[in-house]
C-alpha cells in the first residue's frame, strides 16, 4: 500500500496535482498564521516557500495542471484587487493625491535604477534581477508578469525569477521598517514633536469633508438656500437650520434664512475661508453624530441594484422625502454628496432628517445588508474575460519595432480598475462584498504562489548555494535607497509629515505588515494608512507594467 502511495504521489497527474497543490497552500497558510517575528510576519508567502521545499524534495505537478493554476491565480488575485481599488484608483489623482502619486512613481523609477545598476555591476541575469526587484516590493503581480512575460519571448519558464523574489521577500519587509527609522535618525525627527507639528498645522488633509457650523451675519437673512450657493459659489451640502430658537430643520434649496440663523455645512477644508465671509464658523473634527429632538442622522446602504449608475441629483431626495444625503462612503472613502455623483451598489450614505422620512429613504434605497449577500458573478467572470483578451492585445513601442503585451495580469488589472469605478455608470453591478473580495483574492493569491513555488522550486537550492545569497543584499538596496531619497526630499523639500511619508513608504512597496509598523507608530492619527491607500492602486498596476517592460527590452 505504501509503494502504491508513493507512486501515486511522485506519478504527475490531474488528482495527484490537486492533492499536492491544496497541501502545499494548508501547510503555508498555517504556517503563516503561525509563525511571526516581533509581530511581524509573511503570512501567506509561506506558500511559496512550502512549494519550494516540496518541489526540491522532488515532488512534481502536472505541467499542464500547474501553468492552468499559476495564470488563473493571477487572474483571480489581480482581478479582485482591482475591482476593491478602482473608485479610490481615479480619486487618488485629485484631491491633494497627486503628490503622493509622483513622489510614488519617483521611488519606482529609482528602484528600477536601482536593478538596472545593479544587473550591470554583478553581471547577474537580467531577468533573475526583475524577480529580485519583484520581491524587494513585495510585489508577487509584478513577478508574474515578468514570468509570463519571459514565457511569451521564450516560450519557457525562468525559474530564477521566482527564486530571486523568494529570496528577496522577506527581507524587504524588514528594509522597509528600517527605511523608516534611518530617515527618522536623519531627520532627527522626535514623534511627539512631530505630533505636536500635526495638530498646530491646519493645512493638512486639506481636501478631506469637514462639517462646519456657520452663525451667518447679518444682511444674509431672507435668502433662500439656492441663493445662498450662489452668494458662496463652492462645492458645499447645507445639510441642516439651526433656528434662533435652537429648533432645527433639513434644509432644501428653498429654505429661507433668517436673523440668529446657523447653518452646519459639509465641504472641503479649503473653502472654509470661503464660508467665514457669510458667518462666523466652528469647525468639527468629525461630523457631530449627536441628533438633535426632531432630527436624526443615519447610514443607509444601498442594497437595491435599480440606483446602481444613478447620479445623486436625480433622485431629487431632498424634494420628495425632506431628507440631506450628505456623504457617500464608498471603499473606505468619504465623498461629498454633490448631485452628480453616481452612486453604486454598496455605497453607505449619510442621511439627515425626520426619523419618518430617513425610514422611508432606507426604504427606497433598500438597506438590506442580506442583499448584499447575493453574488453578482456574471460582471466577475466578464470583467476577467476582457482582461485576459486585452493583455493578449500585441502593441507596437513606436521607434522600436517590438510589441508589447499588457499580459495576464496587466490586462487583468486595467479592466478591473475600469470596471471598478466606471462600471455602475453603465449600470453594471460590480459590487462585491469586503468579506467575498478577499475570499477570491486571498485563494487567487493561494493557487499562485503554490504552482510558482512547485515550479521553481528545483533550482531554489542550487541558485542560493552559487551565489544567491547576494539576491538578499541586491534586493535590501533595491528597498531602501530610493525610499531614502523620496523620503528626505518629500519631507525636506514638499514638506509632507514623517506619518505620511511612511505610509507612502508602505503603499510604493505594497507592504502590509510594514504599514502595521507605521500605524503602530503614531494610533491616534491615520495618515499612514490613508497614504497608503493613495499610491497603492497606482503603483500596483506601475509596477507590473515595469516588471514586463523590463523582460522585453532586457533579455
Amino acid at each position: 500500500m505504501l509503494e502504491a502511495l508513493q507512486s501515486y504521489l511522485v506519478t504527475p497527474s490531474v488528482s495527484q496535482s490537486l492533492l499536492v497543490l491544496t497541501v502545499v497552500v494548508a501547510a503555508g497558510l498555517y504556517l503563516g498564521g503561525r509563525l511571526s517575528f516581533r509581530g511581524m510576519s509573511i503570512g501567506v508567502t509561506w506558500i511559496l516557500f512550502c512549494g519550494l521545499l516540496v518541489s526540491a524534495l522532488g515532488l512534481h505537478i502536472h505541467p499542464v495542471v500547474e501553468q492552468f493554476a499559476r495564470d488563473f491565480g493571477l487572474v483571480l488575485f489581480v482581478y479582485s484587487l482591482g475591482l476593491q481599488a478602482g473608485p479610490s484608483f481615479f480619486a487618488s489623482f485629485s484631491k491633494g493625491g497627486v503628490k503622493l502619486n509622483m513622489l510614488a512613481v519617483a521611488i519606482i523609477v529609482l528602484g528600477v535604477a536601482c536593478t538596472l545598476g545593479l544587473t550591470w555591476l554583478s553581471g547577474e541575469e537580467p531577468a533573475t534581477m526583475v524577480g529580485v526587484m519583484a520581491g524587494a516590493v513585495t510585489n508577487t503581480p509584478s513577478m508574474g508578469a515578468a514570468q509570463q512575460a519571459y514565457s511569451d519571448i521564450f516560450h519557457t519558464q525562468n525559474p530564477n525569477i521566482a527564486a530571486g523574489y523568494a529570496l528577496a521577500y522577506p527581507f524587504s519587509i524588514i528594509g522597509v521598517i528600517a527605511s523608516m527609522l534611518v530617515l527618522r535618525r536623519l531627520l532627527r525627527l522626535k514623534l511627539d514633536d512631530e505630533q505636536q507639528r500635526l495638530l498646530a498645522d491646519k493645512t493638512q488633509n486639506a481636501k478631506e469633508p469637514v462639517c462646519v457650523d456657520v452663525r451667518l451675519f447679518e444682511g444674509v437673512e431672507g435668502l433662500s438656500i439656492r441663493q445662498l450657493h450662489k452668494l458662496c459659489p463652492i462645492d458645499m451640502i447645507v445639510s441642516r437650520i439651526i433656528r434662533a430658537d435652537g429648533s432645527e430643520q433639513v434644509a432644501d434649496s428653498t429654505s429661507v434664512l433668517a436673523e440668529g440663523d446657523t447653518i452646519r455645512v459639509l465641504t472641503d477644508r479649503t473653502h472654509i475661508s470661503a464660508l467665514e465671509a457669510i458667518g462666523r464658523t466652528s469647525v468639527f473634527s468629525r461630523v457631530p453624530k449627536g441628533d438633535s429632538a426632531n432630527l436624526v442622522s443615519r447610514r443607509i446602504v444601498v442594497t437595491k441594484s435599480e440606483w446602481n449608475g444613478q447620479k445623486i441629483g436625480k433622485v431629487a431626495i431632498r424634494g420628495h422625502y425632506h431628507v440631506n444625503i450628505t456623504r457617500v462612503i464608498r471603499a473606505g472613502v468619504n465623498l461629498l454628496a454633490t448631485p452628480d455623483l453616481t452612486l453604486q451598489l454598496g455605497d453607505r450614505l449619510i442621511v439627515v432628517g425626520e426619523q419618518e422620512d430617513v425610514r422611508r429613504v432606507a426604504e427606497l434605497f433598500g438597506n438590506e445588508l442580506r442583499r448584499l449577500d447575493t453574488p453578482h458573478l456574471v460582471p466577475v467572470f466578464l470583467g476577467m474575460a476582457l482582461g485576459v483578451i486585452m493583455g493578449t492585445i500585441p502593441i507596437v513601442i513606436p521607434g522600436s519595432g517590438q510589441t508589447f503585451r499588457f499580459g495576464l495580469a496587466g490586462g487583468t488589472l486595467i479592466v478591473a480598475l475600469l470596471m471598478g469605478r466606471f462600471g455602475p455608470a453603465y449600470r453594471v453591478v460590480t459590487f462585491v462584498t469586503t468579506s467575498a473580495n478577499r475570499m477570491l483574492r486571498e485563494v487567487g493569491l493561494a493557487l499562485f504562489l503554490a504552482s510558482v513555488g512547485l515550479g521553481a522550486g528545483s533550482a531554489f537550492l542550487p541558485a542560493l548555494v552559487s551565489g544567491g545569497y547576494m539576491w538578499i543584499l541586491y534586493g535590501l538596496i533595491i528597498t531602501m535607497l530610493p525610499l531614502l531619497i523620496a523620503g528626505w526630499a518629500a519631507y525636506r523639500l514638499l514638506h509632507i509629515d514623517f506619518f505620511t511619508v511612511t505610509g507612502l513608504f508602505t503603499g510604493a512597496c505594497n507592504d502590509a505588515p510594514a504599514l502595521a509598523y507605521a500605524m503602530s507608530l503614531a494610533p491616534d492619527n491615520d495618515r499612514a494608512s490613508l497614504a497608503f491607500a493613495t499610491v497603492y492602486p497606482l503603483t500596483m498596476f506601475l509596477r507590473i507594467l515595469a516588471a514586463q517592460l523590463m523582460i522585453v527590452f532586457l533579455c
